[in-house]
């Protein structure tokens, strides 16, 4: 509850705020449901304050510290995440949370300036590209020929919301229970 009512406060504070990135927690990790929580108290206060909103999945995070995978290969660990951030910004001394949050709030900036067309395709790095806009085209099977959009960009309602366009009015949340 005190992380709603922190980050609602901050976005209270900081009206010009219009949009937030947030990581999505890992499934089957250990403590993925306390993190799930913590994630929608998030999403309340975020929400609530119809402020837009970017997910990024924690593999999603690694590949947008990585700007171009065909250079920088294999797995990103903590250390690397700090590198990343250290190499961006010039900024010597990083704590491994506070490097993957400038990553998140660094590609949730491209990502709504994309969206808005403040930036061009062109003007993407390779993994954010790779994260915003990717397609897949099946080759094989029933689905041979059809193209699916795989990209964040594709993804409205499920990896990123336009809570801005909504009034107060029109806000609810509607809860379905299933009973066995």
């Amino acid at each position: 509850m005190y992380l709603r009512s922190a980050v609602g406060k901050v976005l209270d504070t900081y009206p010009e705020i219009e949009a937030v990135g947030v990581e999505s927690p890992p499934f089957g990790e250990s403590y993925s449901e306390g993190l799930y929580g913590l994630f929608l108290y998030v999403n309340e206060a975020v929400m609530m304050r119809l402020k837009n909103v970017v997910y990024f999945d924690p593999l999603r995070v690694k590949l947008l510290a990585k700007m171009d995978p065909s250079v920088r290969k294999g797995t990103m660990d903590k250390r690397d995440m700090v590198d990343a951030a250290r190499q961006d910004t010039g900024i010597e001394k990083w704590k491994h949370d506070e490097a993957d949050a400038y990553i998140v709030a660094r590609s949730t900036a491209r990502f709504w300036d994309l969206h808005a067309g403040r930036i061009t395709e062109s003007e993407l790095t390779p993994a954010e590209d790779q994260v915003f806009r990717s397609v897949h085209t099946f080759t094989k099977g029933r689905k041979a020929g059809k193209t699916v959009g795989r990209g964040v960009l594709f993804k409205e309602g499920d990896r990123f919301h336009q809570f801005s366009d909504l009034s107060p009015g029109e806000l609810q949340v509607q809860i379905a229970l299933k009973r066995k």
